[in-house]
């Protein structure tokens, strides 16, 4: 099924206008954001270490961003099943590129893997590490969305 048609914002073939690969590229970005304070935030209060607290966020960042997508295509009438292929097929390049160049960052900034919750430097880094990373999975969004992959297969339930 060609759906073009459906892609609001974009010229199918022709690429993607920026402005949708950064709506796109919000939407990954607050699914990931929700999860992932909400990862460091239950491994901090567990007092788990640097590691298992950081694979809690991420798993809880892809919990989260698939879901917007996965709600918001079951809401427009997809079965579960089908949601959930459309979610795994529009987010995870989106989401794995965020967390990966967030949690770089947050990596490689001293001392933000050793502050606490109440740290300014925890936030800057994470908050730093939010912009990076939308700033680099934008374009990726945009070349996705330009060849009808990424988010561009929501489109068609919007």
């Amino acid at each position: 099924m060609d759906h073009s048609t459906h892609h609001s914002g974009t010229a199918h073939g022709h690429g993607a206008t920026w402005t949708t690969a950064m709506r796109a590229t919000l939407h990954c970005l607050t699914g990931c954001a929700i999860g992932e304070i909400l990862g460091m935030v239950i491994g901090t209060a567990l007092m788990w270490g640097n590691a298992p607290t950081m694979v809690l966020a991420i798993a809880l960042a892809f919990v989260f961003g698939y879901s917007f997508t996965l709600f918001a295509v079951v809401r427009a009438g997809v079965s579960m099943k089908a949601a959930v292929r459309v979610a795994l097929a529009a987010d995870t390049v989106s989401i794995a590129v965020m967390e990966l160049v967030d949690n770089g960052i947050i990596a490689l900034v001293p001392g933000a893997m050793d502050a606490h919750l109440s740290d300014g430097l925890f936030w800057y880094a994470l908050l730093g590490g939010f912009a990076v990373a939308f700033v680099i999975t934008t374009p990726v969004n945009k070349w996705m969305i330009g060849r009808g992959k990424g988010h561009a297969v929501v489109h068609a339930y919007h």
